[in-house]
């Protein structure tokens, strides 16, 4: 048995920059809920970000999960 080398850094490189993706639309969800006086358009964007981050989550573990997505 031998390892797809190409496939196992295209992972490392997708789990990479969706992690970073991830940490980083959340970071600026709690930047734009540190703002005061806060604006209802910060309020707005900060619950944007924490949808996207949720939604980012339960994607991926939709992904590892077989059982979730098999046919």
């Amino acid at each position: 048995m031998t390892i797809d080398w190409g496939a196992f850094i295209t992972v490392a490189l997708v789990s990479l920059v969706s992690a970073g993706a991830l940490v980083a639309v959340y970071a600026t969800g709690l930047r734009l809920l540190a703002v005061e006086p806060r604006p209802a358009i910060a309020s707005f964007g900060a619950y944007a970000c924490f949808v996207v981050c949720a939604l980012g989550v339960l994607y991926g573990i939709y992904l590892i999960i077989p059982s979730l997505h098999a046919g």
